[in-house]
């Protein structure tokens, strides 16, 4: 065989594994557009949720159906953090706030709501799930969203109080109630709103 036949071969060769390698790229590129698909349709049964640029928002914060039903309780971990680290008594009123909202042993967002408060997750984390849940109280009609902004900041209210004063009641830290005031203004409630509930508490 001559060269230049053994050089055409190879060259055919080549193209076809570079054809081939385009199609397996492009065949996983669209299993995961499926995949991404159908944890947005979980993700809006999960939630209520039906507006799909809210849902693509919430998957690129890194939430999926999985752990969607965590991201009330992130702005919880922050007030737990505020001070340098989580109490025992922080731990377990989240983690039973968590139970009470269907976050149990066995989930994947109970697993991932353990690592955050073993270890401090960092601020841009934080700032992604306020915006995540500013999409969600913004896609729900107007009497649940001013529920859920009431609920959010009454427990981030319970989570600071649960560790302050003598014998652990009584006493919100300077610095709590700012990032409580924060917290509020950030999901869209009143600033005023939410000082005078930590103020009143």
């Amino acid at each position: 065989m001559s060269d230049e036949n053994t050089l055409s071969k190879r060259g055919r060769g080549l193209e076809t594994e570079y054809f081939q390698k385009k199609e397996r790229e492009l065949i996983e590129k669209m299993r995961y557009r499926v995949t991404l698909e159908e944890d947005r349709r979980l993700m809006s049964e999960a939630t209520g949720v039906v507006d799909e640029e809210v849902l693509e928002a919430l998957q690129e914060l890194g939430y999926s159906a999985d752990t969607v039903q965590l991201m009330p309780l992130v702005p919880l971990v922050q007030i737990a953090w505020a001070e340098g680290g989580v109490t025992e008594k922080e731990r377990h009123l989240i983690l039973e706030i968590a139970e009470a909202r269907g976050i149990t042993e066995e989930t994947a967002a109970y697993n991932q709501l353990i690592e955050l408060l073993d270890v401090e997750p960092p601020q841009d984390f934080y700032d992604n799930t306020l915006r995540g849940l500013r999409y969600l109280l913004e896609a729900v009609p107007d009497d649940l969203r001013a529920e859920g902004r009431q609920s959010l900041v009454e427990y981030c209210t319970q989570i600071a109080e649960v560790s302050g004063g003598i014998l652990g009641f009584g006493k919100i830290s300077d610095e709590e109630r700012l990032l409580i005031a924060r917290i509020a203004t950030e999901i869209g409630q009143s600033r005023t709103a939410a000082v005078k509930k930590v103020i009143g508490s």
